[in-house]
């Protein structure tokens, strides 16, 4: 997730600056209207690594065990806002023991001693709002066995950062660092004696900010599934903490969590977690499934696309397709050119993926996963779908353009499965091909059957074609289908190089065949995975060829080895290693 202070303009981050010092003059809140109980889901991994002291923030890992957290020189920006919104507290809170509760208490306090006059760039709505947040979930935690003026403080700190919020959500942007700035307030005017009138203009807000930023489909303008996922996390909380205070839910924030509800359930692969599209990750284990309990909302999948996504699945096989244009403008600073790129996850074991999002290794690898390449679809001749502008002044930000106009599709049962069909004319204006293709899943979930398509489709494409194909000197266009494996699946050419053989983890094995008009290839790729050090490494499958006419077809399968079992008991759990 990005650091939103390096988006915001001069007069946001003079106003911030001016209320955090204001907020100073705010008497302490005297206790908890009543005892808090916390709602977020924490990595126990992750809060073992931060008891031992290694610090990974943002792709940065800073080996400190005895030093406090505000004395660690942050090496970026993203970095500096991990910790200053404080979400690490779940994890700590996930551990739960005396090193756990002492280590979370001392970077408290230490905060609210280095920065709790208002300095420092943790001073921004949405941060404030996520801290609040943690701070009030993990008060019992935090106060257990704490001194007298230790709990006088917390709640001076809490007090002021309530007050902030009350003058300063209008100042995050819109989106999720606002549904952040708003339920944080919501909670705290909730939770905190004498801080009750500041919640319900909140509420009203926040209900506004659904009828506003929640689309029709139960999506959000960047179309990024984890995104998602942490403003319907936001708005349970939100309406949670109503209900708990004896008070009504607004409709408008009510209607939201019912559409939010069915297109994450469709976004959900069959282990559980997230398509990572648009910037967006798997999510925290456990995090979605929570969420959707904590809802209560009727169990049911979006009808035909969520939020600009297709899905069909079959037993324990899911396979996702991004089947829309890419984000527009402002919501495209983290958006992919991926249309037509799918996800494929059989049981606990994703097998095709996508890249995923470079940000936290740099800005060439940022941009690497946003490009064609780096996804599960059709590459022509090198080139994206879709095309990065040039970085925003002040920002580095660059907003995905001249992406794909028309994506059609179809979603359909058939005789023996089902099947999706989409296409899409990111390449039509330079090279006139539009590029169409199906996939089609058997009932029983063991074979995909696939088919590319490149289509001159009228007669202006096929004039852009022949110009084309004469600059080329009637060598034809290259294309690349590329598939992406995930790290864990061992894979290997087969049958003399006309196959590809891939083993998971669970003991399924599955196989890639192809109709032999293009090239078979195993080459190497990366997996880019939020909160490791580096990205891993893997393997993608490629089928390359050059398109010579105006129709060109290439097929191909993916199925399970007949001597892969019907059902697998795969029981093994994989403890996450965030130090590599």
């Amino acid at each position: 997730m990005s650091y939103p202070g390096k988006m915001a303009s001069r007069r946001t981050r003079l106003l911030n600056s001016l209320f955090a010092r204001l907020a100073r003059r705010q008497r302490a809140a005297k206790g908890f209207v009543s005892q808090p109980e916390p709602r977020t889901v924490g990595s126990f991994a992750r809060g073992r690594q931060m008891v031992a002291g290694n610090l990974l923030f943002a792709g940065f890992l800073v080996e400190s065990k005895d030093t406090g957290l505000w004395d660690v020189q942050a090496p970026n920006f993203d970095f500096d806002a991990e910790r200053h919104g404080f979400a690490w507290l779940d994890d700590l809170a996930a551990v739960g023991d005396f090193s756990a509760r002492e280590k979370a208490q001392k970077w408290v306090w230490g905060w609210i001693e280095a920065h709790g006059d208002g300095q420092g760039p943790g001073w921004t709505p949405d941060l404030t709002g996520r801290r609040v947040i943690r701070w009030i979930n993990h008060a019992v935690f935090l106060l257990r066995g704490a001194q007298g003026d230790q709990s006088n403080a917390l709640f001076r700190s809490l007090s002021q950062q309530t007050w902030f919020l009350s003058k300063r959500w209008k100042g995050a942007s819109p989106g999720l660092p606002r549904f952040e700035a708003l339920t944080g307030l919501i909670y705290a005017g909730l939770a905190l004696e004498g801080r009750e009138d500041l919640a319900d203009p909140a509420v009203r807000a926040l209900a506004h900010e659904c009828e506003v930023q929640i689309d029709g489909q139960g999506g959000l303008p960047t179309r990024n599934p984890e995104e998602l996922l942490e403003v319907f996390t936001l708005l349970t909380w939100a309406a949670a903490a109503l209900h708990e205070a004896g008070r009504g839910v607004p409709p408008a924030h009510t209607a939201a969590i019912e559409r939010i509800a069915p297109t994450l359930r469709t976004l959900r692969h069959a282990d559980g977690g997230l398509a990572r599209f648009h910037g967006g990750g798997r999510g925290l284990e456990g995090r979605l499934d929570h969420a959707l309990a904590a809802s209560h909302v009727v169990e049911r999948h979006a009808n035909g696309l969520a939020m600009g996504y297709a899905r069909i699945s079959a037993r324990r096989t899911s396979v996702i397709v991004d089947a829309s244009r890419p984000p527009k403008s402002a919501a495209s600073h983290n958006a992919h050119a991926s249309t037509l790129a799918f996800e494929l996850t059989s049981g606990r074991r994703p097998l095709i993926v996508n890249c995923g999002s470079g940000e936290t290794f740099g800005v060439e690898w940022r941009r690497a996963g946003r490009a064609t390449p780096s996804h599960s679809t059709l590459c022509l001749d090198g080139h994206s779908s879709a095309r990065l502008a040039a970085p925003q002044k002040g920002t580095g930000y660059e907003a995905l353009i001249e992406g794909p106009k028309d994506v059609p599709f179809e979603l359909n049962e058939i005789s023996d499965g089902f099947r999706f069909q989409g296409g899409h004319d990111g390449y039509a204006r330079q090279f006139g091909l539009t590029h169409a293709r199906t996939l089609e899943l058997s009932f029983d979930g063991r074979g995909v059957a696939g088919e590319d398509m490149l289509l001159a489709m009228d007669d202006a494409s096929k004039r852009q074609f022949d110009q084309t194909m004469d600059a080329m000197k009637l060598q034809g266009i290259g294309f690349d289908i590329r598939l992406h494996l995930h790290p864990d699946v061992d894979a290997a050419l087969d049958l003399g190089g006309a196959a590809v053989s891939m083993a998971l983890k669970s003991g399924e094995i599955w196989v890639f065949r192809h109709d032999g008009i293009a090239e078979l290839g195993l080459e190497p790729s990366v997996y880019l995975e939020k909160g490791r050090l580096k990205p891993r490494a893997t393997k993608q499958i490629v089928l390359s060829g050059r398109a010579m006419e105006y129709a060109t077809r290439i097929r191909w399968t993916l199925s399970k080895a007949q001597e892969t079992a019907i059902a697998v008991r795969d029981l093994n759990r994989d403890e996450p290693d965030f130090t590599e």
